[in-house]
């Protein structure tokens, strides 16, 4: 089926790979299937915005390189992805979704950044919810530190923890159960 089939890892640069093409009007995959089973496969969307793809997909270590590519795109999603929207293990963009988030709008992951972050470390401009959460301005956390803060433990200005409740954050949180 193919004309070389190398270990996952092994390094073919420079060697021809017998790629698996399929071609649509809205992009392209090609894929390659090792040996043990495992794939690399990639999609590029053929609508673009000057270089960057409207939506660029990878998945495992490219047999050329041995190496995994990094999705990026308007939609990017891969083991680490750049984009508008990111979506990956690592993740970066304007929304970024993954283990480690790094969102300049919205973060949501296991450690996220952004102005609005969700995760288990959280570290956000505006508003942030989490395990472990630093905000600029708002945090819903165990443990949380920000100027107006929920939290079991909690650091800021006007906190809401275990050891009392403060009136002006009592008043900052429910006006919005209120609107």
């Amino acid at each position: 089926m193919h004309a070389a089939t190398p270990a996952v890892g092994e390094n073919l640069l420079k060697q021809p790979v017998d790629y698996e093409w399929t071609r649509t009007p809205r992009g392209a995959w090609r894929r390659f299937m090792y040996s043990d089973g495992s794939m690399f496969a990639e999609y590029t969307s053929t609508v673009c915005f000057g270089r960057l793809p409207l939506v660029h997909i990878t998945w495992g270590k490219c047999p050329e390189t041995g190496r995994r590519i990094h999705a990026v795109g308007i939609l990017a999603i891969g083991r680490r992805a750049t984009g508008v929207l990111a979506i990956g293990q690592m993740a970066v963009g304007l929304v970024a979704i993954g283990q480690l988030a790094l969102g300049v709008g919205f973060g949501f992951g296991q450690a996220a950044t952004g102005c609005l972050a969700v995760g288990q470390a959280a570290m956000a401009a505006a508003f942030g919810v989490g395990q472990f959460v630093y905000s600029g301005y708002a945090a819903v956390a165990q443990m949380g530190i920000g100027e107006y803060v929920v939290a079991q433990y909690g650091l800021g200005s006007h906190v809401i923890d275990m050891r009392g409740v403060d009136p002006v954050a009592k008043d900052f949180f429910l006006s919005w159960l209120s609107q």
